[in-house]
């Protein structure tokens, strides 16, 4: 993919304009770009981009030289005039100075399939996103049968992002094969776990290729009408959508005749209201339907009897972003990357007490310990690190122990953990793991719709043993309570109507097994001691 350098004299700034550097100041620090070259009588052209994903380094500037794009971060807005002065725009050395963006080691060691263009381009602009490769997957679908596209995505063995990980040729297939006059495609985009934000990076940095992907996928399986479910928490990415969505639309990319083709697909944004079940695909249909978000039992599936009771696609921001490179440049240089069955590439997010957390996109296989260290740098704190949390807020703690695990969904199965979302939160030495499995049974509480006993009820009941381990851990003995939080927990997992319920266990026991001494628990017997 190519990049744009300065030609013909002209000096281009990127200030991204993603979420995470807006919080750190980068508007204040494009403004002050802007003015500093103004009264230097400097003439740029300033380009909000998304970001890279190196967060520790944002906002994180770019500079277009004749040898590539010079990085400096992270830069507030009072290090501008010092930037100038040292001759930045040159690529010049400075304190904040990173080299050439494309060298920085924990970028130039990923495999960035789905993040191709994130932190490159302008994500506002059709244009740039046409020349950097967007829009190439759909015009070769164009020229495909439905079939030979859903065999293309069979091919290369894509799994769903969002944490169940189902083969989409699979589900695809199931959708094409329904016959009814209207059909669907719905995108979970309510990013809720803990930890978590490629989904908001695909939609604020490069959102064309979402909606190139739900293109295809309307083409792939006969549906003429797609719908973002984006959560409410989202501003900057809702603004984002809203404007790209217009602009492809009057660009003939999407509508009654896509690019020409006598194709229809339209596509429509559906805000959600903040509810974490509504991550759930069944909860989700039920709240763009207009209704309360609650679990719809199964059968029949989503893919038979779906949004308005029409056979429906549902898949998450990652799967459908990763298809226009499948369809791009087929499904056997995607599947090319990964280990097992466990193919392409993950987006992992990695954040809590990590010195360098960001995004790292790689193939299947990496090893935590890798990403923890070779690309995190170790504990912010600097202590040591105990455990991480993979999955989000219903993911299992792994320790140091299992650090060596490769990112891969049976490698995690047979942990009995989950790699879910992809995203990883970290804990140093100084972490209470007993009142991290409580936060798990609260968070159920809170965020369970209700319509299940175990869930509703276990999840209360949950909380209030755990209060009860962690005051015993101080006042002597307390035996049995171990077994009934376990027992409690087996009932959770096994009879749950959805993976709220059944997955709040995962942190719970994984926190029992790995670490009994933060619940009074000897690490040789299961009585509390």
């Amino acid at each position: 993919m190519s990049q744009a350098n300065n030609t013909q004299g002209t000096l281009t700034v990127y200030v991204p304009r993603d979420a995470t550097a807006l919080s750190l100041g980068a508007d204040r620090v494009a403004q002050a770009i802007a003015a500093e070259a103004k009264a230097r009588n400097l003439d740029i052209k300033l380009v909000r981009n998304g970001s890279r994903g190196l967060f520790w380094l944002e906002p994180m500037v770019e500079v277009a030289t004749p040898a590539g794009r010079v990085a400096y971060g992270p830069v507030k807005a009072k290090d501008v005039p010092g930037l100038f002065d040292a001759g930045f725009l040159e690529g010049k050395e400075h304190a904040l100075g990173q080299g050439l963006t494309e060298e920085i080691d924990y970028l130039k060691r990923q495999e960035r399939l789905t993040f191709a263009r994130a932190g490159i381009t302008d994500p506002l602009s059709l244009e740039d996103y046409i020349a950097h490769d967007g829009y190439r997957g759909l015009q070769r679908a164009l020229g495909m049968t439905p079939e030979a596209i859903v065999a293309e995505v069979t091919e290369s063995g894509l799994r769903g992002r969002g944490g169940a990980a189902f083969p989409t040729g699979i589900k695809w297939r199931t959708v094409l094969g329904c016959q009814a006059e209207q059909k669907y495609i719905v995108c979970n985009a309510d990013e809720g776990d803990s930890g978590t934000f490629s989904d908001r990076m695909v939609m604020e940095d490069d959102p064309y290729v979402l909606i190139e992907g739900m293109t295809i996928a309307g083409l792939a399986v006969g549906a003429t009408q797609g719908y973002i479910y984006l959560r409410s928490e989202y501003p900057h990415a809702e603004a984002v959508l809203l404007e790209t969505i217009a602009r492809a639309t009057a660009a003939g990319y999407l509508g009654d005749d896509v690019l020409g083709s006598g194709k229809a697909f339209h596509l429509e944004l559906r805000r959600g209201a903040g509810a974490y079940i509504c991550g759930e695909e069944t909860a989700l249909l039920e709240s763009i339907e207009g209704k309360r978000g609650t679990v719809r039992p199964k059968p029949p599936l989503p893919a038979i009897e779906g949004l308005f009771g029409q056979p429906t696609v549902i898949n998450n921001v990652i799967s459908l972003a990763s298809v226009p490179i499948i369809l791009d440049k087929g499904g056997a240089y995607y599947k090319d990357y990964g280990m097992g069955r466990s193919l392409g590439t993950l987006p992992i997010q990695l954040t809590g007490n990590i010195a360098r957390g960001g995004l790292i996109e790689k193939a299947f296989g990496v090893t935590l310990r890798e990403l923890l260290y070779e690309y995190g740098g170790g504990s912010a704190s600097g202590r040591p690190i105990r455990a991480v949390q993979v999955g989000g807020p219903l993911g299992a703690y792994l320790p140091e122990s299992q650090f060596d695990t490769p990112l891969d969904y049976e490698a995690f199965a047979a942990l009995g953990a989950v790699l879910g979302h992809g995203g990883i939160v970290v804990f140093d030495d100084t972490v209470d793991m007993a009142d991290m499995a409580r936060y798990a049974m609260e968070f159920c509480a809170v965020e369970s719709c209700g319509k299940c006993t175990p869930c509703r009820i276990g999840s209360t009941r949950g909380e209030e043993l755990l209060e009860q381990i962690i005051v015993a851990r101080s006042e002597g003995p307390q035996p049995g309570r171990i077994e009934l939080l376990k027992s409690l927990c087996d009932t959770m997992l096994g009879a749950s109507l959805c993976a709220l319920g059944g997955m709040t266990p995962y942190p719970v026991l994984s926190a029992i097994n790995h670490f009994p001494e933060d619940f009074g628990v000897s690490p040789d017997t299961t009585e509390a001691r």
